[in-house]
């Protein structure tokens, strides 16, 4: 047959959807799959192989015609569709907040709120002793203004719309002073300068890139000044000749001026990593005690909490950020509140914060500990017996990741692991296709398991996984034999 000919012929095989709705129906499998999900997998399986024949795809055959692979495609497909797009990882990284992954993980005491919360009523905004209408922010305001020594405080659904807010209100139509060092870029394109034209202000830059002093901020003053703006350049870091302004020095100015002074902290910390034998970091209670206007900072990333952005600052501007009609479209749900008010309620016991809080647990974990953590996995590996697989420790740096502390490494033991047959590209691919979805770094052409970042029970999970890729290599070269 000619290849057109040989195209007619596999065109000809396929069925229509009726047949393969039928075919279907006799498996086990597809028995509690809603109608219309097999329905869509098989228009979609049939769509997908008429694509192949008519674009002479590589590796279609006759084969994959015949109603028993059919079913097989087809099954694949409602596998696809009826398992959550959003799956659990395992982050074997040594990156501690990992955007990509999801970014801190949330302590067990804020788990268990969520759930009584989202699955029952809640007071989100009634007034239990008025029986009235109540602030979705007075679950956590009092925690945050006595965390932060604050005299207000609120909440919106992440940091970029906080600092978009509170731009919004104390400068709209007017310029903000920002140092040019501090125009900063995080991940997802968002641009300082880009939220300030949004919220309608006028960027008025000062200084240069490594440096900027008190007298660029003074000779920048006029009458259209709305705000003097501070921030934090938390996901990156400018060496050798610099010079910055202190934030108290920020502060005077504003007052002489009778100008709001804001700062944006980025990830924002309770708690002075310094006294853990980690960098020192800018603390929030240390901005608010400069007396700072405005601060803003994220509750998903050093603070360890879920995806929120703080506002924190005097009763007077807080209020006029409360009353700004973009409050509403901001505003965070009660999930996100039940999670956060659980996480700041350990706060109040900063040593119960850095034991069971998952994000400063594993920034403060010393390296001794990684060892142990990495001898375990060994074993668990060695109890495979099988000769094909290699580990060895290795003496790396974990990263606290999330756009913060970008200079700090944090020493810990790591295991190397080799699979005899497979390149360390292949391996790493079958550990996060694979179930569970075991997510790693390369190094020396060596896949990388970071203890750090692997909780508890996981290590036996990667080893089954490691055991399942083992078996999976050998199914294959029986196959081909």
């Amino acid at each position: 047959m000619t290849n057109s000919q040989d195209k007619r012929h596999l065109l000809k095989k396929l069925p229509g959807v009726d047949r393969m709705l039928i075919l279907v129906s006799g498996v086990p499998d597809a028995s509690d799959v809603p109608r219309t999900v097999v329905t869509e997998s098989i228009r979609q399986t049939i769509d997908r192989l008429r694509k192949a024949v008519l674009e002479n795809q590589a590796g279609i055959g006759e084969d994959d015609f015949e109603e028993a692979a059919l079913i097989h495609h087809v099954m694949n497909e409602i596998g696809r569709r009826m398992n959550p797009r959003l799956r659990r990882t395992i982050n074997a990284t040594g990156v501690v907040i990992h955007t990509n992954l999801g970014r801190s993980l949330l302590c067990d005491d804020a788990m268990d709120n969520v759930r009584l919360i989202s699955g029952k009523y809640s007071n989100l905004e009634f007034d239990l002793d008025t029986g009235k209408r109540g602030l979705r922010y007075s679950a956590v305001e009092e925690l945050l203004c006595s965390l932060c020594g604050s005299e207000a405080a609120m909440v919106v659904n992440n940091n970029a719309a906080a600092v978009l807010l509170c731009l919004d209100t104390l400068a709209r139509r007017k310029e903000v002073i920002v140092s040019r060092g501090e125009l900063v870029e995080i991940g997802g394109s968002f641009r300082i300068p880009e939220v300030m034209e949004k919220s309608g202000c006028t960027l008025k830059e000062v200084g240069t890139t490594n440096r900027t002093h008190a007298r660029d901020y003074e000779n920048a003053v006029h009458d259209e000044t709305g705000l003097l703006l501070k921030v934090h350049t938390s996901n990156y870091s400018i060496v050798g000749f610099t010079s910055s302004v202190d934030l108290k020095d920020m502060v005077s100015l504003g007052k002489k001026s009778g100008i709001p002074v804001m700062e944006d902290l980025g990830s924002g910390t309770l708690v002075d990593f310094s006294k853990y034998g980690l960098s020192k970091e800018p603390t929030v209670q240390e901005s608010v005690a400069a007396g700072c206007d405005v601060v803003t900072f994220s509750g998903d990333k050093l603070l360890g909490g879920p995806q929120a952005g703080i506002i924190v600052g005097t009763k007077h501007w807080i209020e006029k950020i409360r009353k700004n009609p973009l409050t509403r479209a901001l505003r965070i749900d009660k999930m996100t509140l039940a999670a956060l008010e659980s996480t700041l309620r350990i706060y109040r016991d900063e040593q119960a914060a850095v034991r069971d809080i998952p994000t400063l647990r594993m920034i403060t974990m010393g390296k001794e500990k990684t060892v142990g953590a990495a001898r375990g996995m060994a074993a668990l590996i060695a109890a495979l017996g099988d000769s094909r697989v290699e580990t060895r420790f290795m003496d790396l740096s974990s990263k606290a990741g999330g756009g913060s502390l970008p200079l700090l490494e944090l020493p810990s033991t790591c295991l190397g692991l080799t699979i005899k047959g497979l390149s360390a590209n292949a391996l790493e691919q079958r550990l996060r296709c694979g179930t569970p979805h075991v997510i790693v770094r390369i190094e020396d052409d060596t896949v990388v398991l970071d203890p750090r970042t692997i909780q508890a029970g996981e290590p036996e999970l990667i080893a089954q996984r490691i055991r399942d890729i083992l078996q999976e290599m050998g199914d294959e070269q029986n196959h081909q034999a």
